[in-house]
């Protein structure tokens, strides 16, 4: 089973080929990259991190913790990603001050450049696209195109698997992830057309 994934399918079209940090349960570290990716913008703290991304996703992107976000900030700080800095306050306590290090730019960038899979409300694709922009890391076009031949490939695979399957519930099930990967290539065309 070197080139096939669950229930037949080739492993590229696999949820299991996600990177880390996108699967489910690894919230502390799936929150790592938009933190990185605001920080690439300027130092902040974790409750102005937090309000940005309220700010920028609404109510599409549900609220994070800031107890998951201070999380993060402290293991992306023991792991060479930010670094933090005390900033004194004449009339409250002192806060901490993140900002981005070397080590966390080359993170966010390898994070900007992978193709994307996973969930749609808290898409990471649509993460990169939007916050593209605001810490100019990547282009909008050259993130849809590169999305957009990453889900061709995986039609690609599935059509051969397709072809090559002759019982109902396989052919069924890739049916429905080609269906699924149409309309993504479909949403890619529409951010295009309103985001480029």
């Amino acid at each position: 089973m070197s080139n096939e994934g669950k229930a037949g399918l080739p492993a590229s079209a696999c949820p299991a080929d996600a990177p880390r940090g996108t699967q489910a349960g690894e919230g502390t570290i799936a929150m790592r990259m938009p933190l990185l990716a605001l920080l690439a913008k300027e130092p902040a703290h974790g409750y102005e991190l937090k309000a940005q991304l309220e700010q920028i996703f609404g109510e599409a992107y549900p609220s994070p913790n800031i107890g998951q976000i201070y999380v993060t900030l402290q293991r992306m700080e023991r792991d060479g990603l930010v670094r933090s800095q005390d900033v004194v306050q004449a009339t409250r306590p002192n806060k901490k001050v993140y900002e981005l290090t070397e080590a966390g730019r080359e993170a966010l960038l390898v994070w900007m450049d992978r193709p994307s899979e996973g969930p749609r409300v808290r898409d990471d694709f649509f993460m990169k696209l939007v916050l593209s922009q605001l810490t100019e890391t990547s282009d909008r076009l050259g993130l849809i195109n590169r999305q957009r031949r990453h889900y061709l490939g995986q039609m690609r695979s599935l059509s051969l698997l397709a072809e090559a399957s002759d019982r109902r519930i396989p052919r069924l099930l890739i049916e429905g992830a080609m269906l699924h990967l149409q309309a993504d290539l479909d949403w890619l065309q529409r951010c295009q057309e309103e985001l480029v």
